[in-house]
């Protein structure tokens, strides 16, 4: 049988392992189709479990030599994988939520990833050698904070219920995505810097550099976005196939992203935001089948490729090659990973309890219902421990080319990137951590009869909304308009959030929907 299979194997070199791992993901859809309703187990754990088995099995027959039926690239996961998994996200977002919670999603997501990535570096910098790894060089320890602060929105999304906690939701789902693409773009800037010249000087040119990403990249998607939307509302392409408005949309989306990687900006960014913009002026702009056909389609796409990722995660623990490559003692290897997730315990720490703080501060206000509590800060931050295919990613990126090394510090730290992926979603032999832990954190600190299920109510009518201050008018007079920019400044400097969503909502009824698409939202009730 074992001859059979390696003949088959030899006479159709591509065909046969691409048949065998897709064989192994519709085992896990069934395994976790029937796993659905266990609360302990998702299926980011479920598909890493079976990778791990499968690798086992074909590290059996392969005699020790390999665990892999494919070669991971990381061109095959940025170019193939992430475009569906990011755009879905921006797709499915609960629009309302997102944006009413914007300036704490982006403390968390942009500000929190630079001070999670200085603690990461400099703390791996300074104890790596007091454990005995030695080896890596000055932009390797910029690129280890960036690869270790991305934080993992799969696993995460998985244990957190929308309609249970839809603040907890829209915060860890939004921090998460922000959190991806700031990571992504803050180690594609380091990778452009002069290391050996750090200095004050290097440290605003990275923070230019990033700036100017990640608002070009933004600007590029919400351009994709509005094009796509007036496009389908212009040429009604519904009329003659709804198959039509579809591949526009999931065409225009990939290009999107393409074009923003071959301007090296982040196509993360960029397909996110466009996803967003597309649910909320192009969707409505279709058919109503091809409306409900759109979401299950770009659903589908997106549980695929995570389901990939993270099988293909559970084989490449086995790959004997990287560790033997390592030349480490189990005694600095463990050190080392040790290390790096106290670093990520401090780093996330360090920002998401100050920033909270800060954003409570800024949402202080009565018309708010309720802050972010220490309870709610809690689960926040042990949510975001856990670290999934982005870190992977970027570390086979960093430290492997095609997937390939010969250097033993870059398979250590591939090895330890594995390791720490593994630990902070599975339950590994005797710790029980982070992954398994998170579902049942949640039901301890926010129980069912105290989850945030009033937080739809809580922005969508204020006592403020019936004082609808309109937008400026050139048909009123001057002293009008003055008055109405006085009473505006004065609404932005006591709610800045609150006032930024109210104005945005009405320039987007007034002048946005009626040329892209959507229905009017309707106005406050007097």
């Amino acid at each position: 049988m074992f001859e059979f299979v390696r003949n088959l194997a030899h006479e159709h070199e591509q065909v046969v392992p691409i048949s065998v791992f897709v064989a192994i993901l519709c085992l896990c859809l069934v395994i976790g189709h029937l796993l659905e309703e266990n609360r302990w187990v998702n299926e980011s754990i479920t598909a890493i479990l079976i990778g791990g088995i499968a690798g086992t099995v074909i590290l059996f027959l392969n005699k020790g030599k390999s665990s892999h039926i494919l070669r991971f690239s990381e061109e095959l996961f940025f170019i193939y994988l992430l475009p569906p998994i990011i755009f879905n996200a921006g797709f499915q977002v609960k629009k309302k939520q997102f944006f009413q919670n914007f300036i704490t999603i982006m403390l968390f997501g942009v500000i929190g990833v630079f001070i999670s990535t200085s603690i990461i570096t400099a703390g791996s910098w300074w104890l790596f050698p007091k454990v005995g790894f030695f080896g890596l060089t000055a932009r390797e320890y910029l690129a280890v904070g960036t690869i270790f602060s991305s934080t993992d929105t799969v696993c995460t999304l998985q244990v957190l219920h929308q309609d249970e906690n839809p603040l907890l939701y829209s915060l860890v789902f939004g921090e998460g995505v922000v959190n991806d693409a700031t990571s992504v773009v803050l180690f594609n800037a380091i990778q452009k810097i002069d290391v050996s010249r750090i200095n004050s000087r290097t440290s605003l040119q990275l923070i230019g550099d990033f700036i100017y990403l990640f608002s070009t990249s933004t600007a590029l998607g919400v351009t994709f976005g509005l094009v796509t939307a007036y496009s389908l509302k212009t040429l009604y392409f519904g009329r003659h196939s709804t198959v039509r408005e579809l591949a526009i949309m999931v065409l225009m989306a990939y290009l999107s992203y393409m074009l923003a990687e071959l301007l090296d900006l982040s196509g993360i960014l960029t397909v996110f935001f466009c996803g967003i913009l597309m649910s909320h002026y192009a969707w409505y702009n279709v058919t109503e089948s091809s409306r409900i056909t759109t979401r299950h389609i770009f659903a589908m796409m997106s549980f695929v490729a995570e389901t990939f990722i993270f099988l293909y995660v559970g084989m490449d623990a086995l790959d004997m090659e990287k560790w033997k490559m390592t030349r480490l003692s189990v005694g600095t290897l463990m050190a080392s990973f040790g290390t790096l997730v106290f670093l990520i315990l401090v780093g996330r720490a360090a920002f998401v309890f100050p920033l909270s703080a800060f954003s409570n501060y800024l949402n202080k206000h009565p018309d708010r219902s309720k802050p972010l509590t220490f309870r709610h800060q809690v689960v926040i931050w042990w949510a975001g421990l856990m670290r999934g295919a982005v870190s992977i990613a970027l570390a086979f990126k960093q430290f492997t080319f095609s997937g390939v090394t010969w250097d033993p510090v870059n398979a250590a730290m591939i090895t330890n990137t594995i390791i720490v992926v593994l630990f902070t979603t599975l339950e590994i032999i005797l710790l029980q951590v982070f992954g398994f832990l998170t579902k049942p954190l949640i039901l301890c600190l926010l129980p069912q009869h105290v989850t945030d299920t009033s937080d739809e109510a809580q922005g969508s009518k204020s006592p403020k909304e019936d004082m609808t201050l309109p937008l400026l008018s050139f048909e009123a007079s001057a002293s009008t308009n003055i008055l109405r920019a006085k009473d505006s400044l004065s609404m932005l400097i006591e709610r800045p959030v609150y006032t930024v969503h109210f104005y945005w909502r009405k320039f987007d009824d007034r002048y946005m929907r009626p040329i892209f698409g959507g229905p009017i939202s309707s106005p406050p009730e007097c």
